[in-house]
């Protein structure tokens, strides 16, 4: 058995989740913030037996989609003139990080 944990976009949470109940695969998500943007995210937790993993990588794969955004980060450069000058640039957001552990043991109570 294998947990997979799919690190998403916010904007893909809800086509993956559609996705996911569609093939009949039980999943947990949860509300999260990444650390770059402080945008939110949502973190899908999957319990799925060893053969079904490719499937699920799949899913995943087809229903988050990176796109290009453009930001205008402060970056404080210390005391110089420059201090909080900001210059626009793109960077890509979105498709999914995805990380597939070994479940020594699983329990449905």
């Amino acid at each position: 058995m294998k947990l997979i944990m799919a690190i998403v976009h916010d904007k893909d949470a809800h086509n993956l989740a559609d996705a996911l109940v569609a093939n009949k695969v039980q999943v947990t998500k949860l509300a999260s913030t990444g650390g770059f943007l402080r945008e939110g995210n949502t973190t899908f937790l999957i319990g799925i037996d060893n053969e079904r993993v490719p499937e699920i990588i799949e899913i995943i794969r087809r229903n988050c989609k990176s796109r290009t955004q453009t930001v205008t980060p402060v970056y404080p450069v210390g005391n110089s003139i420059e201090t909080g000058i900001t210059y626009p640039t793109e960077i890509q957001v979105g498709g999914a990080t995805v990380f597939v552990l070994n479940v020594e043991q699983f329990h449905k109570l």
